[in-house]
C-alpha cells in the first residue's frame, strides 16, 4: 500500500492521535506536528488530537505543546514527525500508543526504527513539506486551518534556509504557495522569525569576534554556559548563531559546539562537502550538508576539529 494513503487510513482508523516532534524542536519541528494537527482537527472535529514536547520559544507563536495524562495513549496512534533516532523524541511515552508511524526527511541509520510504519523522505528540505504534500495529495479528502497552514510555511520556511539550501525545487515553492491561499501572512511570520533582543544582538558579536579557523576551512564557536549565561540568551538562542558562521568565503565547513546542562552537542553545516558521515562518527547523523552530532566530553573536541579539517581536505584533492 502507498505509505501516505496508509497514513491517512490509520489517521481516519483512530478517534486519539498524538503528535510527537524532536528534543529542543526547531521550526520543521513545529511546522510538521503543529500542520500535521491542523489538517486532523480541520477534517475530523470528532477527533481527539495533541502535539506533546518541549516548547520553543522560537516559534512558540505557532502553538504550546498540550500537557496530557498517560491514559490519553491507551488505543492511540503516536505519530513522530521529524525525528531521526529513538533517542531524539520528545517525550519518550510515544511507545504507549497502540501503533506508532514515523514521518521525516533525515537519512536513516540504524537508530532510526523505532516505528510500526515509516514514511521517509530524505530528498526533501523539509519535514513540513512532506505534510503540506499529505494535504495535497488527498486534498479532496482533507481540510485545513489557518493555524496549520502558517505552521507548516515557517517549516519550509526555517528548514530550508529560506528557501537557499538545496533539496529546494518547484515543489518546495508550490508546497509553500498552496499554504499562502489559507491567509498566512509573510510579514507577521517574518516579523517573528526576525525580531532579535539586545543581549541576541551582543551575543552575536561575541560569536564573529572569537570564533577559531583551521588551516582547511573549517570554522567554528565554542558556546559555553558561561557565555550563555552571561547574555541571558536561551539554549535556543544560542544555539542559533550557527547560521552566523556561514558564507564566509574560504571556509565551506562551520560548526557550533554548544555546552548543555547535560551534554555537549554540535550542530554542523556545510557549502560543498558531506558531512553527514562525520557526524555520524560522533553520535549524530542528519543530512548531507546540515547534521548534529555529539561529544562525550571537551576532551574530544580537539580530534573532532582534526577530523573534520581532514574531511574538507580529502574533498579538495
Amino acid at each position: 500500500m502507498e505509505i501516505k494513503q496508509l497514513v491517512l487510513d490509520k489517521i481516519k482508523a483512530y478517534d486519539t492521535i498524538i503528535i510527537h516532534g524532536h528534543m529542543r524542536p526547531d521550526g520543521d519541528c513545529y511546522g510538521s506536528t503543529y500542520g500535521l494537527k491542523g489538517i486532523i482537527e480541520t477534517t475530523f472535529p470528532k477527533k481527539n488530537v495533541y502535539v506533546v514536547g518541549q516548547e520553543s520559544a522560537y516559534v512558540s507563536f505557532l502553538g504550546k505543546p498540550d500537557k496530557i495524562d498517560d491514559s490519553v495513549y491507551a488505543g492511540a496512534l503516536s505519530i513522530v514527525c521529524d525525528t531521526a533516532t529513538e533517542d531524539r523524541i520528545s517525550d519518550k511515552r510515544y511507545k504507549l500508543g497502540k501503533e506508532i508511524i514515523k514521518i521525516d526527511h533525515h537519512i536513516p541509520n540504524e537508530d532510526s526504527y523505532y516505528a510500526d510504519y515509516y514514511w521517509v523522505e530524505d530528498e526533501l528540505p523539509s519535514c513540513s513539506q512532506m505534510i503540506a504534500d499529505f494535504f495535497n495529495t488527498f486534498e479532496d479528502q482533507l481540510l485545513l486551518n489557518h493555524a496549520g497552514a502558517q505552521a507548516m510555511y515557517v517549516g519550509i520556511l526555517t528548514d530550508t534556509g529560506r528557501f537557499r539550501f538545496r533539496g529546494v525545487d518547484r515543489k518546495t515553492h508550490e508546497m509553500a504557495g498552496l499554504l499562502l491561499d489559507f491567509g498566512v501572512d509573510v510579514e507577521y511570520v517574518d516579523y517573528q522569525l526576525s525580531i532579535q533582543t539586545m543581549d541576541q544582538v551582543k551575543l552575536k558579536g561575541e560569536v564573529l569576534s572569537n570564533f577559531k579557523t583551521t588551516e582547511n576551512g573549517f570554522i567554528y564557536f565554542i558556546m559555553t554556559r558561561e557565555l550563555i549565561d552571561k547574555y541571558k540568551v536561551s539554549d535556543e538562542d544560542a544555539a542559533a548563531m550557527v547560521s552566523n558562521l556561514g558564507g564566509i568565503e574560504g571556509y565551506p565547513v562551520w560548526a557550533l559546539i554548544i555546552e548543555y546542562p547535560t551534554d555537549i552537542r554540535i550542530r554542523l553545516r556545510s557549502r560543498t562537502p558531506e558531512i553527514e558521515s562525520i557526524a555520524r562518527e560522533y553520535d549524530g547523523g542528519g543530512h548531507a550538508k546540515a547534521a548534529g552530532a555529539s561529544l562525550k566530553s571537551w576532551d574530544d573536541l580537539a580530534q573532532f576539529v582534526l577530523d573534520v579539517d581532514n574531511h574538507i581536505k580529502a574533498n579538495k584533492e
